[in-house]
């Protein structure tokens, strides 16, 4: 989409299916948590967590801004842009404004951990320069299946964190991994991730399935007992933790490549048919269109 970027890449690069479309416009490099056990996004060495210079920042917009790009969406990298200072965020998001005037969202991956030190106050002045739209990765709403996998946060933290967002105007996506908690924890994860969302009401709620392309052994280092769910296991999970939610203006979606059975509405109006559709895949497997293994593109 563009061409002679002007913007240095650490690879890999990651950023949220939807924004496929979007200039990926680096702030920091890797994740200054970088403990969960269960995300290998930026344990390569090169992706030590750092802040980008500013003037290089500045520069790669001001360029862009000069090659006449056509840029309508911008997602801020790695994976918790945030973690700068206001200060800092609004100096690129006014960049942004001037030289790329016709991008109409900019967003950026949130650990909840980056919004502690932020105000309501703070949080709209980014939401006024520019910012619409944080992905925040809850994974789970239970602090047992949390302190398990090294999230460094708890539901209170998570909730908080998510409040402050929706009350500064900034458009909240919501991710919880469907069969983190394994058979022991199933129960509890999904009731209290649901119990999250209910008391968050974010705007874009999202599940996938943990998943590990490089294997377990990290995970497992802190989590020896985790017995993972098979997919009547999953979709029973992802049943209870449909039914318990009581949003009201929220689009819903499970079609990321690691779910077996793909799911979109809009809740509370599409509730019913997607647990219809849950349960006559679990009533009836053979019958149910679930993702092939081999297209389960991770």
């Amino acid at each position: 989409m563009f061409h002679n970027i002007p913007i240095r890449y650490v690879e890999p690069v990651y950023r949220p299916p939807s924004e496929a479309q979007s200039l990926i416009l680096p702030l920091t490099d890797g994740c200054s948590w970088n403990r969960c056990t269960f995300c290998e996004m930026y344990t390569a060495p090169q992706k030590r967590f750092r802040a980008r210079d500013e003037a290089e920042v500045l520069e790669g917009i001001r360029a862009l801004g000069e090659q006449g790009a056509d840029v309508r969406r911008i997602f801020l990298a790695d994976g918790d842009a945030l973690a700068l200072s206001t200060r800092r965020l609004l100096v690129a998001l006014t960049a942004i404004r001037e030289h790329l005037p016709q991008a109409h969202r900019v967003s950026s991956y949130c650990l909840p951990r980056n919004v502690r030190n932020k105000s309501v106050e703070e949080l709209r002045e980014l939401a006024d320069a520019g910012l619409k739209l944080v992905y925040v990765g809850a994974e789970s709403g239970d602090d047992t299946v949390l302190a398990k996998v090294n999230k460094g946060e708890t539901f209170a933290s998570t909730r908080d964190a998510l409040l402050k967002l929706g009350a500064a105007g900034i458009t909240r996506s919501v991710m919880i991994l469907n069969g983190l908690g394994g058979k022991a924890f199933c129960s509890a994860h999904a009731q209290h991730s649901a119990d999250l969302a209910n008391a968050t009401q974010p705007e874009f709620l999202a599940t996938l399935v943990v998943s590990f392309p490089s294997g377990e052994a990290r995970f497992r280092a802190a989590f020896p007992e985790w017995e993972p769910l098979e997919i009547p296991g999953l979709l029973a999970e992802m049943e209870q933790f449909l039914d318990r939610l009581t949003l009201q203006r929220t689009v819903f979606r499970s079609d990321h490549a690691s779910n077996w059975l793909s799911l979109r509405g809009n809740l509370p109006t599409d509730k019913a048919t997607l647990l219809a559709q849950l349960r006559a895949a679990i009533d009836h497997p053979e019958n149910a269109p679930l993702r092939p293994a081999w297209a389960r593109g991770l």
